[in-house]
């Protein structure tokens, strides 16, 4: 098993996941189905960790041939970008089938099989089978959307259809793009990502490619102005939808960025990096503004989540080693932090059957052990020091700021507003006078509370100790930055060009 590793994390639990929905279990044995396969999935990335050496290459490799005259083969592999992407996945999944009870087994079975997907698209080598993946990943979410969500599900279900199938055609059409490119070069086909480096592209084709995976990329992370699917379909989806949605999905769009628009697309990438760091400052604080007029909380997260976000994007198009390093670093730490509090926010809808920040109050004296978790991943969230968020939050503005002043100074003034809104919708919520409505809330369980615990220990562990992560992180990052200064333009050299434009 061990010898395919990534096969198994990725089909472990879409095999579960299909028998969940196609074998009449019960409801609670379905949950605990999908609780011992996202264990099992955990365990196996917890033993490929110790295995993994971080050395900025492939590592589990696994390569077969699937249409070999087009060059169309399944390949996996992790680097330190992937691996840890791929193992913050296995960390979260489990709690959610802890925590979230008494929902149709179909739901149970839709979980799995994005997780499954999920993993399939962050070891996919190639670009064909990196799409298929992509596109799996998201038929559970519009299911899990459209029948267990909100009042609003059908609008917010048909908007992110919208977004993400627009985005996956155009990003279709730039991977056939790169395939015959790569045929008309070298008399072979191939979607290999490693391959696909050695073209030489230039010219409009090759920018209006760059824009089609930069567009269903951008809506999943998602960058200003194309996040407008996002409260929407935050807000309405059921908790572990959301959960998902936010913790890991967004992710593995900053990750795509980082895997294949950087070492296939380096030159356009260059070219356009300073209006796209642009965009995600814009969207850092648009989303941060919002977010202060929200009186529902899971919509206030939403705009928070996105406005994190952009500072995770900005990180990428920094293009030097501090901002991609603190960008992957805080993959890591975003998802842990707001994933929690998407859940713990579920929770205290399923027990209070409101979301409202002026019907809350008074909760952390009827639930410490909730209370302080919900802290932990409040203040890792806004990045104070101590904890995850503030180590990739440094790094990034650090490498922002080296690229472009201005950018980085309008990036680290903002994230005040976070912490503004955040404090004080924790305060109203758990400090203020309660109410007969939360008189009653409980304390998390004991099974409950050893759910959350060890990302709660994680959080704080990054942040204390980040050189563990940071050192397996760095050499491919490293190799990254070097794929897209290998163009000839140093990051240092595009912010001279645009400070020379403006003047």
């Amino acid at each position: 098993m061990f010898d395919n590793v990534l096969s198994t994390m990725i089909f472990l639990p879409i095999v579960i996941g299909l028998a969940v929905m196609l074998i009449p279990f019960g409801s609670n044995a379905a949950r605990r189905i999908g609780l011992a396969a996202s264990l099992l999935v955990l365990l196996l990335g917890v033993r490929a960790y110790f295995s993994f050496t971080g050395s900025g290459q492939l590592e589990f490799a696994e390569t077969r041939n699937l249409i070999e005259t087009l060059g169309i083969a399944y390949r996996l592999g992790v680097d330190g970008i992937s691996f840890f992407v791929l193992l913050t996945g296995a960390v979260l999944i489990p709690i959610v089938f802890v925590v979230v009870r008494d929902r149709p087994r179909a739901f149970y079975g839709n979980l799995l099989i994005t997780a499954g997907a999920m993993a399939g698209a962050i070891a996919a080598c190639d670009l064909v089978l990196f799409y298929i993946f992509w596109e799996i990943m998201l038929i559970p979410i519009f299911f899990m959307i459209g029948l267990y969500g909100g009042p609003d599900r059908r609008a917010a279900t048909i908007k992110i259809m919208l977004y993400t199938v627009s985005g996956s055609l155009l990003m279709l059409a730039s991977i056939i793009y790169l395939g015959a490119a790569f045929h008309a070069h070298f008399g072979v086909w191939s979607f290999e990502t490693i391959a696909l480096t050695g073209l030489d592209l230039s010219g409009r084709t090759a920018t209006l490619a760059f824009f089609g995976f930069m567009l269903a990329f951008a809506i999943k992370i998602p960058i200003f102005p194309l996040h407008t699917w996002l409260p929407d379909a935050y807000t309405e989806a059921p908790a572990a939808a959301t959960f998902l949605l936010s913790a890991i999905m967004a992710k593995i769009g900053i990750y795509a960025v980082i895997r294949f628009i950087m070492p296939v697309f380096g030159p356009e990438l260059v070219h356009y990096a300073v209006p796209l760091a642009w965009a995600a400052v814009i969207g850092l604080i648009y989303c941060g503004i919002a977010a202060i007029g929200q009186k529902d909380m899971k919509r206030l997260l939403a705009f928070s989540s996105a406005s994190h976000m952009g500072v995770l994007a900005l990180g990428l198009f920094c293009l030097n080693i501090q901002a991609l390093t603190g960008s992957i670093f805080q993959i890591m730490a975003h998802a842990t932090s707001t994933g929690l509090l998407f859940l713990l926010i579920g929770m205290i809808e399923d027990r209070l059957q409101t979301r409202e920040i002026a019907d809350l109050g008074g909760i952390a004296r009827q639930a410490p052990i909730f209370a302080f978790f919900f802290a932990v991943a409040l203040l890792a969230s806004v990045g104070l020091p101590g904890t995850s968020g503030f180590i990739g939050e440094f790094l990034i503005i650090l490498g922002a700021i080296k690229f472009d002043t201005t950018i980085g100074i309008f990036a680290a003034t903002t994230l005040i507003i976070g912490v503004c809104y955040m404090l004080w919708m924790f305060q109203r919520v758990f400090f203020e006078k309660g109410n007969d409505r939360t008189a009653g809330f409980t304390d998390l369980s004991a099974a409950e509370t050893l759910a959350f615990l060890p990302v709660i220990v994680l959080i704080l562990l990054m942040g204390v100790f980040p050189q563990p992560f940071i050192a397996r992180i760095e050499p491919a990052a490293q190799n990254h930055i070097a794929t897209v200064q290998a163009t000839g333009r140093t990051s240092g050299q595009i912010a001279l060009d645009h400070t020379l434009q403006q003047h």
